[in-house]
């Protein structure tokens, strides 16, 4: 199921009548807590809570709950740990929660539990909204709102709140720490809002605000221009660009409105033809908060795009769908639940547009807002880049059941609050954390520097988990200082040339041989660095064995290579036009290449005991160019990793793997 780029975080809401809810029958009833079948570490439980928290309508939900309890001590306090989404299933995280807080959870027991409309919590659902179908739109969104039925009207965030008040009542708990990533957040928010005096603390990571999100995107559009600029800072772009944003004003005026080609080659050598166009542009830019990947290729490919080079962006737009396509499988295994995010989506953000409307009305409404905006406001994007990211599209054929909701302005109690954002996240901006901070007393907002979205959950210098644990002992909290991070360790992309005459001759070399000895060594480093790509993405994957084809991959302009238990193989591989490499390298570094191509010195090349030779072009090859013996490192390396993760990234495999693959990083040229 492909949903609107933003995706996990849209969703905003009134309390409704939860503030005047003081208690079911399901809040008073106990929770009795059992054994979970697949685990010794977590209790399983169930809850029942009135469909209509207000009273007004009949009906009753189940909610599924998970808990781990303190292991000092009978708890007073616990951590409600809630998901994104609308419509993401917590208790599949629930292990993961439980990590990402460590200490924090010493004197609190952890509670996790399904939203409703969610997973095990009487999940909504629509036969036109199947798993891996195309996006659902217009008349199927409708029908899916029929199909709910006025039921639809009671699974948004102010519910949600309700709900947290009832498992803390039933669990007998005296206060609670609330955590919440991206739309999370905004469920912790409100609930902070609506039981003040129930609250102890609160960690808000990938801030979505109280009354948020925008529904025009402002924020993300304002960002745009820093975040590419902090992916340059320290001269990372030196020899990429001089100035990432007006590639990117270059690159959407080039575009005028229309869709550019670019030649994608598979990973059987297969050349394919991918359109894009300036919102799947802006797509992938915000794809990138959540896979450092994308925005370590970005520069270069924003650049060779508007230089007329659009290769480079045809394969990171290939990546992208490749990798989005397994975040929908993960997404499924998760339970993400499309008809509950529409509910909430659709019946809380406020949108341009009169409520009355017709879908079409709707839509014209919303365009004519977008276009009465400032100068500048989402430049270089238009009104119809701003629209596609939106979730406005969509929302407009679904019929909203309540009136459209009011901003609140409410207090927040002051408790220990920390605020975690990812400086180069574009889906919930620093500005929303920097917002919330503002509103709570005494709050401490912490940005780490090269991460995207979900800040706890991807920040490897540790800075975040620090500042966690330092909230609750308490001590100060420490600015993040850097550290590595995957972006650092993978750099960024070069830009790639477009001829053989933008390469550079090899040293002790001259003319075309040495061209295309150095040729030969960028040849593999884009081997080395794509087969990288393609392993981060397995070791954040389910853990299944790899398949022969795993780590195939084509060339930026011809061919293919795989890396297989014994060697690297080439066949054509192309990443300079004109020039093709084929051969193998061993995992000792040794290595025989055939190289070719209508631009380049023919010739053979062999390195043997740390010598280089070989002849390209009928002159022979000086014994250890630097360029072409550290890619055949790299490329050793390569093999080492993949032979240390033994073909199967499971339990220990990854942990193992993601070490080695670090070690490979830093010696990537």
């Amino acid at each position: 199921m492909r949903l609107s780029v933003k995706g996990f975080v849209a969703a905003a809401t009134t309390l409704l009548a939860a503030s005047a809810w003081i208690g079911t029958a399901g809040a008073r009833a106990q929770i009795a807590w059992a054994p979970c079948g697949d685990s010794n570490d977590y209790a399983c439980g169930h809850l029942t809570v009135s469909l209509d928290p207000g009273g007004t309508a009949p009906g009753q939900i189940t909610l599924a709950l998970r808990r781990h309890r303190a292991p000092v001590g009978e708890a007073h306090e616990a951590v409600i740990a809630l998901a994104g989404g609308p419509g993401q299933a917590a208790l599949p995280f629930s292990e993961a929660f439980a990590h990402l807080l460590g200490p924090i959870l010493n004197t609190r027991d952890l509670v996790v539990f399904d939203q409703r409309g969610i997973g095990l919590s009487h999940p909504l659902s629509c036969h036109r909204f199947e798993i891996g179908g195309d996006s659902p739109v217009g008349q199927e969104i409708s029908e899916c709102a029929g199909q709910i039925g006025p039921e639809r009207a009671y699974y948004t965030t102010g519910q949600t709140v309700a709900d947290i008040e009832a498992i803390r009542q039933a669990s007998g708990y005296q206060k609670l720490v609330l955590y919440g990533t991206s739309y999370g957040t905004k469920v912790a928010e409100r609930y902070a809002q609506a039981y003040p005096e129930h609250v102890s603390g609160l960690v808000l990571d990938s801030v979505v605000p109280p009354n948020g999100p925008e529904p025009l995107d402002l924020p993300t559009f304002r960002a745009i221009p820093r975040v590419l600029r902090q992916l340059c800072a320290k001269r990372a772009c030196a020899r990429i660009t001089r100035e990432p944003v007006r590639d990117l004003d270059r690159l959407v005026r080039h575009m005028h409105g229309r869709s550019l080609s670019g030649r994608w080659i598979d990973q059987n050598g297969h050349p394919h033809t991918l359109r894009f166009s300036a919102s799947n542009l802006l797509g992938v830019m915000i794809a990138g908060d959540l896979e450092p990947v994308l925005r370590a290729e970005l520069p270069a490919a924003m650049r060779s795009a508007a230089d007329g080079d659009t290769a480079p962006f045809a394969r990171l737009l290939a990546n992208a769908g490749e990798r989005g396509e397994d975040a929908e499988e993960e997404s499924a295994a998760e339970s993400f639940d499309t008809p509950l995010f529409f509910a909430t989506t659709c019946d809380e953000e406020l949108f341009p547009w009169s409520q009355a409307a017709d879908p079409a009305r709707r839509l014209a409404e919303a365009r004519a807002q977008i276009g009465a905006l400032a100068n500048g406001a989402i430049a270089p994007f238009g009104p119809a880049e701003a629209l596609s990211i939106s979730d406005m599209p969509a929302c407009a054929f679904w019929p909203r059941t309540t009136p459209a909701p009011a901003p609140e302005q409410m207090p927040f109690p002051s408790v220990p609050t920390l605020i975690l954002s990812g400086a180069d996240d574009l889906r919930t901006p620093t500005a929303n954390a920097r917002e919330v901070t503002a509103e709570i007393p005494g709050s401490h907002l912490l940005v780490v520097p090269e991460v995207g979205h979900s800040v706890l959950g991807t920040d490897l210098s540790g800075c975040s988990a620090k500042a966690l644990q330092a909230l609750f002992k308490p001590t100060p909290i420490e600015p993040c200082r850097g550290g590595p991070q995957l972006l650092s360790l993978l750099k960024l992309a070069p830009l790639a040339p477009t001829q053989i005459a933008d390469v550079p001759v090899a040293h002790d070399s001259r003319g075309l041989t040495g061209r295309t000895l150095t040729a030969v060594g960028l040849t593999l480093a884009d081997f080395v660095r794509q087969e990288t790509i393609r392993l981060l993405a397995l070791l954040d994957s389910s853990g299944e064995s790899l398949g022969s084809n795993s780590l195939r991959i084509g060339g930026l302009r011809a061919g293919w290579a795989q890396a297989q238990r014994a060697a690297l193989v080439l066949h054509d591989y192309s990443y300079v036009p004109g020039v093709t490499v084929s051969g193998r390298i061993t995992a000792t570094g040794e290595f025989a290449l055939d190289v070719g191509g209508a631009a380049a010195a023919h010739g053979r090349l062999r390195i043997a005991d740390h010598r280089l030779t070989g002849a390209l072009g009928g002159q022979p090859v000086p014994s250890s160019p630097a360029s072409v013996s550290a890619t055949s490192a790299g490329g050793a390396a390569t093999l080492r990793v993949y032979a240390q993760t033994g073909l199967t990234f499971g339990p220990g495999g990854s942990a193992a793997g993601a070490r080695a693959l670090a070690r490979l990083l830093e010696r990537l040229p």
